[in-house]
């Protein structure tokens, strides 16, 4: 595989409209007065094969995102790149908590406490073993509430995306500061289907500041997609999980 094979090109041409439209989103955020740094770009290669990601990493990608363990420790161990940063980025289960620490930076779907005792009860085995980094953990938040049309319907398709109530984000950001091994890096959020990202980007705006106003360290926003980063970004979103518009459509399953 090289740099100059059909696909490399066709990745190198999305991936440099991505970036475009990220820094023309900063440039307008700037130009209103808002926060104008720039995002770190996590490209999402789930269902994409390995050799996707070696040609990203060849095209100055460091950090790729995840959302199946199966699927991220396979590609983790076919990549072996010391300085390529996981992401998992889907709803975890505590019993993978051993698998996704041998691999991953950070996990930004934190959503409950017995995931977080899993992932200390993990990590603190892991850097005994292996004296390996802090897991960055962002907290998951269910941002149904900014849409009270929606709010009744928070658990179905058209509602929340998953992840923890508002009120319990204190309580979990509490224990993962207090849990070894594991750095709070900041808040998580999909916005819900069928309605503008903005009122739910705005909301998880307000919970980051109240956040780091407890934690001064969890400055991390981690929102935004192919369809909404130009909203993410305005409401100061410090990372951006972007797949489709990217890696394009998901390959077939045989």
């Amino acid at each position: 595989m090289t740099l100059d094979d059909p696909r490399t090109g066709i990745l190198a041409e999305r991936l440099a409209a991505v970036r475009q439209r990220i820094g023309a989103a900063v440039a307008a955020t700037a130009a209103t007065g808002g926060a104008a740094a720039d995002p770190t770009l996590i490209v999402v290669t789930k269902f994409h094969p390995g050799a996707d990601v070696l040609r990203l990493r060849r095209l100055g990608v460091a950090d790729v995102g995840e959302n199946r363990d199966q699927e991220a420790a396979a590609k983790a161990a076919e990549v072996a790149d010391a300085h390529l940063r996981w992401h998992f980025i889907g709803q975890l289960q505590s019993n993978k908590a051993k698998s996704v620490v041998g691999y991953a930076h950070a996990v930004h779907s934190i959503d409950r406490a017995s995931l977080i005792a899993a992932l200390e009860k993990t990590m603190v085995v892991e850097q005994q073993q292996t004296g390996r980094a802090n897991l960055d953990c962002f907290l998951q938040l269910d941002l149904s509430s900014a849409y009270p049309e929606l709010a009744a319907q928070a658990n179905n398709a058209q509602g929340g995306r998953g992840g923890l109530t508002p009120s319990d984000m204190e309580k979990m950001a509490d224990k993962i500061a207090a849990s070894a091994g594991l750095n709070l890096a900041g808040v998580m959020a999909v916005a819900p289907l069928g309605v503008a990202p903005e009122p739910a980007f705005e909301l998880l705006a307000r919970l980051s500041a109240k956040l780091v106003a407890a934690h001064p360290q969890a400055t991390g926003i981690s929102a935004g997609m192919s369809h909404d980063l130009e909203a993410a970004i305005a409401c100061g979103a410090t990372h951006l999980r972007v797949g489709s518009d990217i890696l394009g459509p998901r390959p077939a399953v045989l």
